[in-house]
């Protein structure tokens, strides 16, 4: 049995909401992961089978591989269409800001939000949830926004009008957020609902043939090159770090989603505790930062690199340079072996 959320007197209110709700618009964060592609697309589904009038909007384009998850391309890209997704947020009956924690995660997307008259709704699993809805249902502690909308549904006793296509958009976030569930996994639960998910008819092997082992000529040998040429390993310190330019990103003819899951292959090194990628965007330096155990890369991110997220899994966004970041990250190595590797207690893997 999966337990409850606990939420009842806000999930009465998010009901409310969608029962007085004719349009409703769904929206993701900046650069959509699966998690924001896959709890967006799930819930459209289940309220379009409710007879809503239901529309999806990101605020930039969706990896080519997510194009795969069920619905993904009819979403509305905000810089193609940035008049239309503006309209929809200023006509919907209803906002639901799904897998982003503040109205800055959105981009351009995030004047037209808090200036439209809907009301607001949050379901989001990150840190420090900003205090702009109405309904707020926020779980840090759950592994991803697909685990905790499937929760939401069963409390608001809409199990049954999940679909197939809607159990595969959850089943590819729970998935994607957790790198096939090798991190962030210590809830049973997440293993009950994969077994729901797939009595429904969503296919495991088959999502994750399509968002880990499906990947474009330019993808593979970018990684390559990465790995190969990029990659430093501080055995000694439990680190390993890997940069990209632009430059470089733009010799293989990079697209956003071609470096998903390149932090997480140092964790491979059975040296290596936590792994940082520092990719160079235009006027920022993106991070992202995986570790193994107790090793918290999440404090690292917020304390240095001005984001935050879970244990395992966190990222920020660096205002200097390329170098200026690696050298910053470098400079802390020695620090982190001494407070996290001896004050946590993380050992090496054999």
């Amino acid at each position: 049995m999966i337990t409850s959320l606990n939420e009842d007197r806000k999930l009465k209110r998010l009901h409310r909401i969608l029962s007085d709700s004719e349009r409703i618009v769904l929206l993701g964060h900046s650069a959509p992961d699966g998690d924001a592609i896959g709890s967006t697309m799930a819930f459209r589904i289940v309220l379009e089978r409710l007879g809503k009038d239901v529309h999806v909007i990101y605020p930039d384009m969706i990896p080519p591989q997510l194009g795969m998850v069920p619905g993904a391309k009819d979403a509305t890209d905000a810089t193609r269409y940035p008049d239309f997704a503006r309209q929809l947020l200023a006509d919907a009956d209803a906002i639901v800001c799904m897998d982003f924690n503040a109205p800055s995660r959105i981009g351009a997307l995030a004047e037209p939000l808090e200036k439209a008259k809907a009301p607001k709704v949050l379901i989001d699993h990150h840190l420090n949830p900003a205090d702009f809805a109405e309904v707020s249902i926020s779980r840090p502690e759950m592994s991803s926004t697909c685990f905790l909308l499937f929760k939401v549904l069963c409390g608001l006793e809409l199990f049954t009008f999940i679909d197939k296509s809607a159990a595969e958009c959850i089943l590819t976030g729970m998935m994607t957020d957790t790198g096939n569930f090798t991190y962030n996994t210590t809830d049973p639960d997440i293993h009950v609902v994969v077994a729901e998910l797939m009595k429904l008819g969503a296919d495991p092997q088959r999502i994750y043939r399509e968002q880990f082992e499906t990947h474009s000529d330019n993808c593979l040998r970018l990684n390559s090159y990465a790995l190969l040429n990029k990659m430093e390993v501080f055995k000694e310190d439990g680190a390993a770090l890997i940069t990209l330019s632009r430059e470089e990103l733009n010799r293989f003819h990079y697209v956003k989603g071609d470096t998903e899951g390149l932090v997480n292959k140092p964790l491979a090194i059975p040296e290596v505790v936590y792994s940082c990628f520092l990719r160079e965007e235009d006027g920022y330096v993106k991070v992202s930062m995986r570790s193994l155990g107790s090793f918290p890369v999440n404090e690292l991110c917020h304390e240095h690199f001005g984001g935050g997220g879970h244990l395992n899994a966190a990222g920020g966004e660096f205002p200097g340079t390329l170098d200026e970041a690696a050298s910053l990250f470098r400079s802390l190595l020695a620090t982190n072996r001494r407070l996290y590797l001896g004050q946590h207690n993380v050992k090496t893997k054999k």
